[in-house]
């Protein structure tokens, strides 16, 4: 299926490994020049190389923190310099940062910055550029809702969700569409450490009916399709990518 994406540019955060990185390179090789930025220069220009050898557009690739003041004005500035237009905004990064049920003010301070401030602030950035171009198309990455333990970053991006929820009926007159995309127990470095080979494979068995963890290509797949024209009368919706299961372990 043609996606219609060729030619299109695009912005994506936490790019340099797992979904974000998942995410890039199947937009290079739908036809999209993508400014990937991450923390990590070396896993990124290790992206940059996968791509340009499997024959995809190759990346403008820019190293930053996000948790830095002035990192959402540097992202923006930079792409559209590197670009000359932003069509697609996918805010993937994140981290996941679990809490007792009493915990200190910074520790709930560093999620809401990094998980929901970030993303708003970065968006924001673009959004008078959306404006001006009456298109573009956000995508946030958020979180599970039924975590068994409380974690700063779960509810960010549970506010991530709210906020894009109305920010999708404030743009959509103006041709932007807005969504978010909720991973299940897609295999990355975030989710391994929770559990042994095993413990997997019995939990897969026992809560997720399609038999086993999902890939970054799974949630690459569905993001990929959400920014795209096909997607054209979708907005404010929250897509699961989670293989069916109900219940999140952590």
């Amino acid at each position: 299926m043609d996606l219609y994406l060729n030619d299109k540019t695009a912005v994506v955060t936490g790019a340099s490994q797992g979904i974000g990185r998942a995410i890039v390179k199947q937009l290079a090789m739908e036809g999209v020049k993508v400014l990937a930025t991450a923390r990590n220069a070396d896993l990124l220009e290790d992206l940059k190389q996968e791509i340009e050898r499997e024959g995809g557009i190759s990346p403008v690739i820019l190293k930053q923190d996000l948790v830095h003041g002035n990192a959402a004005a540097v992202i923006a500035q930079t792409a559209l310099e590197a670009l000359s237009r932003v069509d697609i905004l996918i805010n993937n990064a994140g981290k996941s940062n679990p809490l007792g049920i009493i915990a200190s003010d910074a520790d709930w301070r560093r999620s809401m910055q990094l998980d929901f401030d970030r993303v708003r602030q970065l968006t924001e950035e673009l959004l008078p550029h959306f404006l001006q171009n009456r298109q573009g198309a956000i995508l946030n990455l958020c979180s599970g809702y039924e975590l068994r333990n409380i974690n700063a970053s779960a509810v960010a991006k549970a506010a991530v969700v709210s906020w894009s929820k109305a920010l999708a009926c404030e743009v959509g007159p103006s041709g932007i569409r807005v969504n978010c995309l909720q991973p299940g127990l897609i295999d990355t470095e975030n989710i391994r450490p929770y559990f042994t080979a095993d413990e997997r494979r019995r939990f897969a068995e026992r809560e997720i009916p399609l038999g086993d963890f999902g890939s970054p290509e799974d949630m690459a797949a569905m993001a990929v399709f959400l920014v795209s024209p096909r997607a054209k009368y979708i907005t404010g919706a929250v897509s699961a990518v989670d293989g069916g299961m109900q219940r999140y372990p952590f």
